[in-house]
């Protein structure tokens, strides 16, 4: 059932589109952008945020400023005394935030990573309200200056889409991800898509779609559908790890399967039973992905030099 909140979006964007669609489209691309709150919705979301609160408590928070606002890096050091440990870089979804993937950074330090959790902006300890790719791409590429290159990243839902716009260079003013493993859980890979799922939900009309489009080309810098992870999968050929659960709701598991065939470099987990915010706490996801980003890594592969 549509919430309260919704149904008003619906009834001022389809009244405003009668008079103006050029505005209405405009203001649902902001909509789009606009993050959720940052509080736990329900009592398993704050157990979980508190849980992972504490398991986050040993890491040292670093702010990052961006050409707008701020956003803040976790880094959770490895303490095996390793002079040179993996780096990985661990990028959460929409609505999420750091502490929500803990049990996943828990599990890669385990198995010998020194992690790097990113807060992409609007979303826990970094600054701002709005988040589009071209921000969260800045954000990542700006945790790859600060720690150097990682040797594998893992974004889940929304931050495995921005991942994969960091590796394939597509804002190329920003810069391009250098790191040479990818795992992607419960993420979407058209951004089209997830657009005009959107634009369906608050009952756009066509007029009101092209405005969107536009005002999303004039501050992402490309189009909607040049906002492709297959594409960019295509391209740079990097191993990939695919994780998605058949019964995910919130991405559906067609965006998962698109990946297939795309190159002999890309692989599958189906997490079924999971869902789309469990799959990231699950045993055998988190396995799977380390193995992966660390344990099937032949040494030359590792693109950090110890000095970084």
């Amino acid at each position: 059932m549509a919430s309260l909140a919704h149904k008003v979006t619906r009834l001022t964007l389809s009244q405003l589109e009668r008079m103006a669609p050029a505005v209405s489209g405009r203001l649902a691309f902001e909509l789009f952008c606009l993050t959720p709150s940052r509080r736990p919705k329900g009592s398993k979301a704050r157990e979980a945020f508190d849980v992972g609160r504490e398991r986050l408590r040993g890491a040292i928070v670093t702010k990052l400023a961006l050409s707008k606002g701020m956003a803040a890096m976790h880094h959770w050091p490895q303490s095996s005394g390793d002079p040179s440990p993996a780096r990985v870089l661990v990028v959460h979804g929409w609505g999420s935030r750091a502490e929500y993937l803990s049990a996943l950074a828990v599990g890669l330090r385990q198995a010998g990573a020194d992690v790097v959790l990113l807060d992409l902006p609007g979303h826990g300890a970094s600054s701002g309200r709005r988040l589009d790719l071209r921000i969260a791409t800045e954000a990542i590429l700006a945790a790859e200056r600060q720690f150097g290159a990682f040797d594998g990243v893992v974004g889940h839902s929304f931050g495995g889409a921005a991942v994969m716009m960091a590796a394939g260079g597509v804002f190329a003013d920003i810069g391009t991800l250098k790191a040479r493993r990818i795992a992607l859980i419960g993420s979407p890979s058209s951004m089209a898509d997830v657009f005009n799922g959107f634009a369906k939900s608050v009952g756009l009309g066509r007029t009101s779609i092209a405005a969107m489009r536009s005002r999303a080309f004039d501050l992402v810098g490309c189009s909607v559908d040049e906002l492709d992870g297959v594409a960019v999968a295509r391209r740079i050929d990097r191993p990939l790890l695919v994780v998605h659960a058949e019964d995910d709701k919130e991405v559906h598991v067609g965006h998962a399967q698109r990946y297939i065939g795309v190159s002999p470099h890309v692989r599958h987990l189906w997490a079924n039973g999971h869902g789309h915010r469990r799959i990231v706490s699950a045993a055998e996801v988190i396995s799977a992905v380390g193995d992966f980003l660390l344990r099937e890594m032949p040494p030359h592969e590792s693109v950090r030099r110890a000095s970084s």
